[in-house]
């Protein structure tokens, strides 16, 4: 350094030439563009680069909630057959009655469509049923059943969905096809906040045996939580669907966060296609059986609507 010092008293100071500022300007050019090329590439890598989860479900935003269907997704298997079961060991209906909203549920299942005529029939047989009966009948023989069939059969990973909505201060409801009444004791159950589900009218109590509108199966569930979602001031670009069905796929479109869970092989390549998360609780022997629910029966829409119906039909 003193060397350096010594040499640049004795050199003469010169003033910058054309040359010199030259120099100047094309050194800080390519600085300053090795700066934004590296900057670039950063940006790059950090694009292609996974992004992290976000944290979800956000705790304390009152704005969403969680909507889950109910057969499949919740409960293995269709709640309404589980309740079938009790209805028919305590002597509410008949073998030929079951059996032949078990063939409906089968074929529905099976052939992957909804025949029209299975299910007027099945929502036909049910409300002449219920017709003329009151509605608490149902809610408590459905406590009874629940905890005889149902308890056991809820899927762990599920409920700790739903529990992870619960725990960041949202409210949690059921979406199902199945009659209201069976949907709230299951939703009570569990702890969530309420339930979804089809409406029969009752006056006074006592069931009518007229629906009010339809069941609540496809599109008229994606209408149901839209109607919610106004009432209780939701974001749905906020909110969060789960449900094992391609039927479901109108609801699942409704909110920002939806989920496939257990699905059915038209949802699974659905949700792949647009990036839905995907959750499977089943063992890979009931995930290769898609379609098929485990308790090989009823369901919600053919065989679930008369069982359910048949809750309040007690033998004279």
């Amino acid at each position: 350094m003193a060397a350096l010092g010594w040499l640049t008293r004795l050199t003469p100071r010169r003033p910058a030439t054309a040359r010199s500022v030259r120099a100047g300007e094309a050194a800080a050019e390519a600085a300053r563009k090795s700066a934004q090329e590296h900057e670039q590439e950063q940006e790059r890598l950090e694009e292609a680069a996974p992004a992290p989860e976000p944290e979800f479900p956000v705790a304390g935003d009152v704005k969403a909630a969680a909507f889950f269907d109910l057969d499949n997704t919740v409960m293995q298997g269709a709640a309404l057959f589980h309740f079938g079961r009790g209805l028919y060991k305590r002597h509410f209906f008949r073998k030929r009655e079951l059996a032949r909203f078990a063939w409906q549920q089968t074929w529905f299942r099976l052939a992957g469509i909804e025949d029209p005529a299975h299910i007027q029939d099945a929502r036909d047989s049910a409300l002449s049923i219920v017709k003329g009966h009151r509605v608490c009948e149902l809610m408590a023989v459905g406590e009874e059943i629940y905890d005889e069939y149902m308890a056991e059969r809820i899927w762990p990973g599920t409920r700790a969905l739903a529990q992870a909505h619960l725990d960041a201060g949202q409210k949690v409801w059921l979406v199902t096809a199945a009659p209201v009444e069976t949907a709230t004791i299951i939703a009570r159950r569990l702890g969530l906040t309420g339930a979804l589900g089809t409406v029969a009218e009752s006056v006074g109590g006592v069931y009518t045996g007229r629906l009010v509108g339809e069941m609540l199966h496809g599109p008229a569930k994606a209408e149901a939580v839209r109607a919610l979602a106004a009432a209780e001031g939701l974001d749905l670009s906020r909110c969060a669907a789960y449900s094992d069905s391609a039927n479901d796929i109108p609801m699942l479109s409704l909110v920002g966060h939806p989920c496939a869970v257990n699905p059915d092989a038209g949802l699974r390549e659905h949700a792949r296609e647009r990036g839905w998360r995907l959750r499977d609780y089943r063992t890979g022997r009931k995930a290769a059986r898609i379609g098929i629910p485990a308790a090989v029966g009823l369901g919600a829409l053919a065989g679930g609507a008369a069982a359910a119906a048949a809750l309040h039909r007690r033998r004279r």
